[in-house]
């Protein structure tokens, strides 16, 4: 990795049809390359609304294939502004087998790797079960022309397990692409506790591991199909560097494009000051691979 490198997330609404998000996610990567921007990051299945409000086979129409239309034009518009890109799509990889995959693109447009969600949650408004199978290809970091990124998405987040892991094998960054929000119906204390948790669960994967964290969520409401009800989205997307430092914040609704500079020379330090990974007891972690302990 580069020992200062130039990161953006963008943060958007994503009601509108697949062409008119995706427009306008071209429009703001654009921007991110004007701004000397090595890597960009697009919030979770960018491409339409959350679809996982409920449950309906009509949707598994909107998944598409990788390689496919979307990743053409990708890989296309990272070539041609010299930008690492994570996109996260709907993936057709069979017949009933569908994944909720991040598929990162270099600066030569080549697709670097995917990753496919590994942490599938099944909640009220949130039943994604219904349309993902599982992640196969484990907490692997992609390796790009920037340095190796450890790409999670959304619910992922939640688990230090997962960040540790990437973090083990050579992560440099910490990646969350997301697609969270409020139920309105929800206390503005309620809210605020989750919203809480969620950057504190964040932020503590950088300080666990010494390692930077982009965070890049949606923003708007979003109704849920034949009810009243739907999703706030908190935006509130942030990068932080290795020691949990916040360095740039978006708030609750407005879109923007969040972007700063990362000096990677910093992770090598704070990791000599706070070795964590020297100093982990592995010879006693053995139950952590258990459901729970009796």
């Amino acid at each position: 990795m580069k020992s200062k490198i130039i990161v953006s997330a963008i943060q958007q609404l994503c009601d509108k049809d697949r062409q008119t998000n995706l427009d306008f996610s071209i429009e703001k990567i654009h921007e991110a390359a004007a701004a000397n921007a090595d890597l960009v990051v697009l919030p979770e299945l960018h491409l339409g609304p959350y679809f996982c409000q409920n449950e309906d086979y009509n949707n598994f129409d909107l998944a598409q294939t990788i390689p496919g239309l979307t990743t053409d034009i990708l890989s296309a518009i990272a070539k041609k502004l010299n930008i690492v890109i994570v996109s996260t799509l709907f993936e057709k990889r069979a017949p009933g087998l569908y994944h909720n995959t991040a598929v990162v693109f270099d600066k030569d447009g080549s697709i670097a790797g995917k990753y496919r969600k590994m942490h599938i949650p099944d909640d009220p408004g949130f039943y994604e079960k219904y349309y993902f199978t599982p992640g196969d290809l484990g907490f692997t970091p992609i390796e790009t022309s920037i340095g190796k990124l450890g790409v999670l998405i959304c619910w992922d987040q939640w688990f230090p397990e997962a960040a540790r892991l990437m973090a083990l094998a050579g992560a440099e960054i910490l990646i969350y692409p997301t697609a969270i929000g409020w139920d309105p119906e929800d206390t503005k204390e309620e809210q605020q506790r989750q919203l809480d948790a969620w950057i504190t669960i964040q932020r503590s994967h950088a300080v666990a591991n010494g390692i930077p964290v982009i965070s890049c969520n949606r923003v708007g409401f979003e109704k849920a199909p034949n009810s009243g009800k739907g999703i706030k989205f908190w935006g509130n997307s942030f990068i932080a560097g290795p020691q949990g430092d916040l360095i740039t914040l978006a708030n609750d609704s407005e879109t923007k494009l969040l972007t700063c500079k990362l000096d990677t020379d910093r992770i090598e330090r704070v990791r000599q000051i706070w070795p964590y990974l020297r100093d982990r007891r592995i010879d006693a972690y053995s139950d952590l691979t258990k459901r729970f302990i009796d």
